[in-house]
C-alpha cells in the first residue's frame, strides 16, 4: 500500500501542484447546458474528471452540491468518485465533516474505507470539536493509505473571530494550534513525502496573522495544505510562495470556478493553461 503522502508526491511530479474543483452549481450547470438534477451533476463530474486526466493529478469534488438533490446526488458523487479514482485522480471529498467517536469514526469509513461507495482519497474535516477528536480518523486514513485535510486558516472574514483567538496555555492562536497539531501528528507516523494530515489554509489570507509559522523547514512527512482562494476568489498563484513560504512545499492549488466558467468545450485547455501558470510561478 503506498502511502497517502507518497501518491500526492507522484502527482505533484507528474501534473503539477493544481487541483481541479468539481462544484456543479446551479448557474454552472445551465451555462454547461445541462439540468439543474442528479443527472446533470452527474455528467458535470464527470466531464471535469475526462477533461482533467492527464492534465491535473488532483481533482475536489464539493460535496454539498451533490447532497443537495438527495440520495439521486450521491448516487451521482458515487459515480464521479469511482470515474475519477479509475483515472488515477487523487480525489479530495470535500465534505468537512467534524464529530466525535464512533459517529465521527462513521464518517470515516463512509469516506475513505476502501470499496466504500464513497471511497476518495482524502477527505476535509472540520477541527472545532477539538483537533483530539479527529485522532481516530487520523489514524484510519494513515493505516489504509488516505489522508485527511483539516480546516485551519480559512478564508471567510467570519471565521476570524474563532480561528484567530488565543490560546492561554499556549500563547497562540487556534488556527496555529490546529497546525502544530497535525504536524506533530505526521511527525509520529511512517516515514513518507508527505503526511497523511494536512491541513486547509485560504489562499487569500496572511497565514502569518493566523499565528502561523511560514519559515519553518519541511522534512519527511511535510504538511500538505489545501489552499482554496487562487482564481475567482482573488488570489494570484504568482504569489503562492509569498503567501505560504516553506508551506508551498506541500501546496494543493485549488481552483473551481476560474476553471469550470471555461465550460465542457474549453475546460480541458483552461486546466492545461493553469497548471502551466501554477507551476511557473513556483519558482
Amino acid at each position: 500500500m503506498i502511502a497517502f503522502g507518497d501518491r500526492l508526491g507522484l502527482a505533484f511530479d507528474r501534473f503539477g501542484h493544481l487541483c481541479v474543483g468539481i462544484d456543479p452549481h446551479s448557474w454552472l450547470l445551465a451555462k454547461w447546458g445541462l439540468d439543474d438534477s442528479p443527472t446533470g451533476a452527474r455528467e458535470f463530474g464527470l466531464r471535469v474528471v475526462d477533461a482533467a486526466h492527464g492534465l491535473a493529478g488532483i481533482v475536489k469534488p464539493q460535496v454539498s452540491f451533490f447532497e443537495r438533490h438527495g440520495s439521486a446526488g450521491f448516487a451521482a458523487l458515487e459515480r464521479v468518485l469511482a470515474e475519477a479514482r479509475s483515472a488515477g485522480l487523487v480525489v479530495i471529498a470535500d465534505a468537512k465533516r467534524g464529530d466525535i467517536g464512533s459517529t465521527l469514526d462513521a464518517y470515516g469509513e463512509a469516506w475513505l474505507r476502501p470499496r466504500s461507495p464513497l471511497e476518495a482519497d482524502a477527505v476535509t474535516l472540520s477541527p472545532y470539536l477539538g483537533v483530539g477528536s479527529l485522532r481516530g480518523t487520523l489514524a484510519y486514513a494513515a493505516e489504509n493509505g488516505k489522508g485527511v485535510f483539516v480546516l485551519a486558516a480559512t478564508s471567510n472574514p467570519e471565521a476570524a473571530r474563532v480561528q484567530l483567538a488565543r490560546l492561554p496555555e499556549a500563547d497562540t492562536t487556534v488556527a496555529a494550534d490546529v497546525i502544530d497539531q497535525l504536524t506533530a501528528w505526521n511527525a509520529g507516523q511512517e516515514p513518507a513525502r508527505f503526511g497523511s494530515a494536512g491541513a486547509v489554509i485560504g489562499a487569500t489570507i496572511d497565514p502569518r496573522t493566523f499565528g502561523i509559522d511560514i519559515d519553518a523547514d519541511q522534512p519527511h512527512n511535510a504538511l500538505p495544505v489545501l489552499a482554496p482562494g487562487f482564481g475567482h476568489q482573488g488570489a494570484d498563484v504568482a504569489d503562492q510562495r509569498r503567501i505560504f513560504g516553506s508551506l508551498s512545499t506541500g501546496l494543493i492549488v485549488s481552483e473551481s470556478r476560474s476553471i469550470l466558467e471555461a465550460g465542457p468545450d474549453g475546460l480541458a485547455d483552461a486546466i492545461s493553461r493553469r497548471s502551466e501558470e501554477v507551476e511557473k510561478h513556483r519558482g
